[in-house]
């Protein structure tokens, strides 16, 4: 029994397209497919050296240009205290007072002591001046002339002693008041009426010295690019607008346990807006040192177990040659990463796309890019 195929059609299709095939392989003939190569777009930017300086900015605070920590020069108790804080005094102006009376009791004593001093030495004299003349008459021996004549030098000298003690005794009185040794304002007060201060105790602060100043800390690899003279600029965030001109007054030159060094910047305008304690941004300019500077996006700098590498490109038209180039690095800035060594002015460096091509890669690179966008 013969059974007939339902698709005839189909059947002769299948045929057909292998004869096709059998027919190709035995000519002899082959063809492959070969995929074109992608050519990764990049972006670049042009390398080009700088001799512009660079800016840093540096927090602070202010403080008036001469701050002076006022204190008494003997020890007691305060009995009187006659600023506040705030307050702006003259020079010689009363700032507090000791309990004096301890005092007056020592100075009146050696007052006593001293006259009791001077009647010893007019005795001591008359003692001499007798002596002398029974000498003269051979009526005393030369050693009661020269016991005479030490008694009346000694007297004389504890009368010394004894004077010295009652100008003490009367400056201690003195130190007893506190004055303002120049004009200012008090910017702060340290005791109370009634309290035990000793010598030296910090009693009051005096603020003083028309141009106020601004301390910061400067990082030790741009400490060298400071001088005393040198120029800054100061901007306080409590005063809107205006930006001081300042010169660089007290470079430090021990580091701090962070690193850091100390500079003060001194304002060179008076202003009555800036206050003690005002928080500050100063600016100083670092000229270039060594010649031009070359800055790259951080970006196009890559790392591997050899160094740090960048990508330049080789070639001019739309597509280039990527090319691997070892390169030294500084700091980063706002301008960006800054290289010391290993690209020149007018080669082009590509910035995106690092990660995704390889040494001898064609690359291709859109006018667009080229112009920098």
């Amino acid at each position: 029994m013969v059974r007939t195929d339902p698709h005839p059609a189909r059947w002769c299709a299948a045929v057909g397209l292998g004869a096709l095939l059998l027919t190709t392989l035995g000519c002899g003939g082959s063809e492959e497919t070969v995929a074109e190569p992608v050519i990764r777009p990049v972006r670049f930017v042009e390398v080009a050296s700088s001799n512009e300086a660079r800016e840093r900015r540096f927090a602070g605070e202010a403080r008036s240009g001469r701050e002076s920590s006022l204190s008494f020069r003997v020890a007691g108790t305060v009995e009187s205290i006659a600023v506040a804080v705030g307050d702006r005094v003259e020079g010689g102006e009363g700032i507090a007072r000791l309990d004096p009376t301890d005092y007056r009791l020592q100075m009146r004593e050696a007052e006593a002591a001293a006259a009791q001093a001077e009647a010893a030495v007019r005795k001591a004299e008359g003692d001499y001046e007798r002596v002398r003349g029974l000498y003269e008459n051979n009526n005393a021996s030369k050693s009661d002339l020269d016991a005479a004549r030490a008694g009346a030098e000694s007297s004389r000298a504890q009368l010394a002693a004894a004077r010295q003690r009652v100008e003490r005794s009367r400056r201690q009185v003195g130190y007893t008041r506190l004055t303002a040794p120049v004009a200012g304002a008090i910017a702060a007060v340290r005791v109370e009426e009634g309290e035990n201060v000793g010598a030296g105790q910090a009693v009051a602060v005096l603020a003083s010295g028309r141009l106020p100043e601004v301390a910061v800390a400067v990082p030790g690899a741009l400490i060298s690019g400071i001088e005393e003279g040198g120029a800054a600029t100061v901007a306080f965030e409590d005063l809107e607008g205006p930006v001081y001109p300042a010169r660089v007054t007290e470079v430090g030159v021990v580091a701090s346990p962070s690193g850091t060094f100390p500079v003060t910047v001194r304002l060179e305008r008076e202003s009555e807006e800036v206050r003690s304690g005002m928080a500050a941004s100063v600016t100083f300019r670092f000229e270039s040192a060594g010649g031009a500077r070359i800055y790259l996006p951080s970006v196009a700098v890559g790392e591997d177990a050899e160094g740090r590498f960048v990508w330049v490109l080789d070639g001019a038209g739309e597509t280039a040659v990527t090319h691997r180039r070892a390169v030294e690095v500084g700091e980063l800035t706002p301008e960006g990463l800054e290289i010391l060594g290993g690209v020149v002015d007018g080669e082009r460096v590509v910035t995106a796309g690092v990660r995704r091509i390889h040494d001898g890669q064609t690359v291709r690179v859109t006018a667009t890019e080229r112009e920098g966008s």
